[in-house]
């Protein structure tokens, strides 16, 4: 009662692949495989299975449909395996539906739908689809998109009783597959490959699955082991478990999990869980509300391996200027420890329009002030030399809240580019020291106003913070008073990041944010505001943050020469893939972000596979904004295939804004003794292995 399904090459029935658990097996589809739950029966297996690359959607024949209620809220899963029992429908007009369901699979014919109330597979669902039916559908799904091209079945009890017991395939242990002439007939050979090579693949990992997990699915759920038996461990232990060739250990309340055997399977990718080796789940849970659903604990659970000791790691000491610096979010990749600067990975940048504020770059040039803000007062210095003093109330209630989206990008964004060619001792900084918010306060316009400033005045606002070091020296910038007063400028005094509290790391309880200006002018923990001819004297704003060009040297500089940063330049970036994967022939999607300062909205991102022989224009998504300012970025898509036989992908961004700015094609003329304002193509080499 089996099913044959001949190799390619050597006419052998038997082939090696990749099952769902992620280690190697062989399977013999020549012998039935078993048992059927339902009727004792020995069966060959469901419906076999085409696995779509581009949309990680499962899709197979016949289909099956199901009330969304079989899908848990908020989580993906396979939706029909196999038909039910009783089909009127007849063997050989199956396997011909199936045949030609296999033959419409490619990129015109999408054979999948979904409503608000039902979801099918199959090629009777017959939706001649857009992107946007695809990939809502690849969602729900609990697949995900391997690199060799196909779809990797994940490993839940869910899944495991949805294949079993919800799904009984006895309807195939009376057909035979290999039947009905058409497949045997000597018809096109591609097509035929093509055929088996989905077939063999989706079968074999839904046998896989049932054959390892079946008696999981159906029997009562084993007895937990007790927490005394199990072994304890330090956080430093499980510290050391932080790559695969030591095993990839994670932690979740006081329970050490070993998650090596889980990264391939990993919904969101291996990357991302990576992210968490050697250290505490719940940071990375907290961004996704999937995690918290009981099917989710029952997989981490499969992986315990142990508890944490009980002791409580050591507490900072009192005599460190950085001992109450906040906690952070550990994905975040540290450049220094004190100060605390650092930035999100490139794989979780470009997943958010709007950052989440623990992902959000972190810029300290001192120790992160305590400020208690029932005390807290801004200080305005008034024309007449008098000084106005606002509490955090005051700013609430006096002044119209205001909402701004806006990126804040650092000067030295990319600065490791830089550094490459010549080294300035200065934060190394990648593709992440960028982020975009939106921001609630009153705008600083209409305070200076009460202060009895008036727009048409010249000169230069300036800004100190509460944030010092032990000589009392604090962190000042300044801006050009025409910024600060322009109706259109949008400054704001703002108390409110992505509609919640300002973070400690993030200026609370009030900062400036000055959209499309450089992030060293939004001054963090904001005390104190004048108004003057000059700029500030601050060292960050007279022996920092300026241009050189390269030929300028420490011994010949003049920092009185270069006018201090302002509006930043037309700057993208390739967040997925990194440098550190490899990619295999097929389909690929490249993504990053694009920005410009001053308002300038950026119109096109143009991205190349081959090191700019060939452009193709990417899609931009983002928030609408008015011309002129555009404070927030732009992230970007592209769609590419790999075609085989390539050995090594050099990908290149290149953005280009209204005013047609374009950025600069190399690093190297870009070099200064500072590291900053690197907006050269940023490039990306990825090696290809073939499967």
């Amino acid at each position: 009662m089996g099913f044959v399904l001949q190799h390619p090459s050597k006419g052998r029935a038997r082939k090696r692949l990749s099952h769902p658990i992620g280690r190697p097996a062989c399977f013999d589809l020549n012998r039935p495989v078993g048992p059927n739950p339902s009727s004792g029966a020995e069966w060959a297996g469901p419906v076999w299975w085409y696995l779509r690359t581009t949309t990680s959607i499962l899709e197979g024949a016949p289909a099956r449909e199901l009330p969304l209620s079989f899908i848990p809220e908020g989580a993906g899963t396979v939706i029909g395996i196999g038909t039910s029992p009783g089909s009127e429908r007849q063997p050989s007009r199956l396997s011909e539906d199936v045949l030609f369901g296999l033959r419409r699979c490619g990129t015109r014919r999408v054979i999948a739908a979904a409503s608000r109330e039902r979801a099918f597979l199959g090629p009777q669902a017959g939706l001649t689809g857009g992107r946007t039916s695809r990939e809502g559908l690849g969602k729900m799904l609990l697949s995900r998109s391997s690199g060799n091209g196909f779809c990797t079945l994940q490993r839940t009890y869910w899944l495991r009783e949805m294949t079993w017991r919800n799904c009984p395939p006895t309807y195939w242990v009376r057909h035979p597959f290999c039947a009905h002439s058409t497949w045997n007939s000597a018809g096109s050979r591609r097509r035929r490959l093509m055929v088996a090579a989905g077939a063999g693949l989706g079968v074999c990992s839904i046998l896989a699955y049932g054959n390892r997990h079946w008696q999981a699915a159906t029997a009562e759920s084993p007895t937990a082991t007790p927490a005394a038996s199990l072994p304890r461990f330090s956080r430093e232990e499980v510290a050391r478990h932080h790559n695969e060739a030591n095993r990839v250990w994670v932690t979740y309340g006081s329970e050490v999990f070993d998650v090596t055997d889980f990264l391939e399977l990993h919904p969101g990718g291996k990357s991302k869980i990576l992210l968490a080796a050697g250290g505490a789940l719940e940071p990375f849970w907290a961004l996704y509300a999937m995690h918290k659903q009981d099917h989710v604990q029952e997989i981490l659970r499969e992986y315990k391996v142990g508890e944490l000791s009980p002791e409580e790691p050591p507490l900072p000491s009192p005599d460190d200027p950085y001992a109450n610096d906040p906690p952070r979010h550990p994905a975040l990749r540290v450049n220094t420890l004190k100060p605390f600067n650092a930035e999100p990975p490139p794989e979780l940048l470009a997943e958010y329009f709007l950052t989440p504020n623990q992902l959000f770059f972190k810029r300290n040039h001192l120790p992160v002030p305590l400020v208690d803000p029932e005390t807290y007062r801004l200080c305005i210095q008034s024309p007449s030399s008098q000084t106005l003093s606002f509490s955090l109330q005051d700013l609430k209630q006096s002044f119209p809240k205001y909402e701004v989206t806006a990126t804040i990008q650092c000067a030295g964004n990319r600065r490791a580019e830089i550094n490459a060619i010549q080294n300035t001792n200065r934060l190394g900084w990648s593709t992440g020291a960028i982020s975009n918010a939106r921001w609630g306060g009153a705008r600083l316009r209409d305070v200076l106003m009460q202060a009895g400033y008036q727009p048409g005045d010249e000169g230069h606002v300036s800004f100190e913070g509460l944030d010092k070091d032990h000589s009392g020296i604090v962190y000042g910038a300044s801006i050009p008073f025409q910024k600060a007063m322009s109706p259109d400028g949008d400054v704001l005094l703002a108390y409110e990041m992505n509609g919640e509290e300002l973070p400690r790391d993030h200026g609370f309880p009030l900062r400036v944010i000055v959209p499309g200006v450089v992030g060293a002018r939004s001054v963090k923990w904001l005390a104190r505001i004048t108004v003057g001819p000059e700029e500030s004297k601050s060292h960050w704003q007279q022996k920092d943050y300026k241009g050189f060009s390269s030929s300028v040297t420490w011994e010949t500089v003049d920092f009185s020469k270069a006018p201090s940063i302002q509006e930043m330049p037309i700057q993208s970036a390739i967040t997925e893939p990194s440098s550190k994967m490899s990619v295999s022939p097929g389909e690929l999607t490249v993504k990053g972000y694009a920005w410009s300062g001053g308002g300038q909205r950026v119109i096109r991102v143009d991205v190349s596979l081959d090191g700019g022989k060939n452009w193709k224009e990417a899609t931009l998504t983002g928030e609408e904004q008015l011309l002129g300012q555009a404070w927030a970025w732009k992230l970007w898509q592209l769609d590419a295939f790999v075609p085989a036989g390539t050995k090594e992908l050099n990908i290149i961004c290149k953005a280009v804004d209204t005013s047609y700015n374009v950025q600069p094609e190399r690093v190297k003329p870009l070099w200064n003794i500072l590291g900053v304002l690197n907006n050269a193509w940023h490039r990306v080499c990825i090696p290809v292995e073939e499967d």
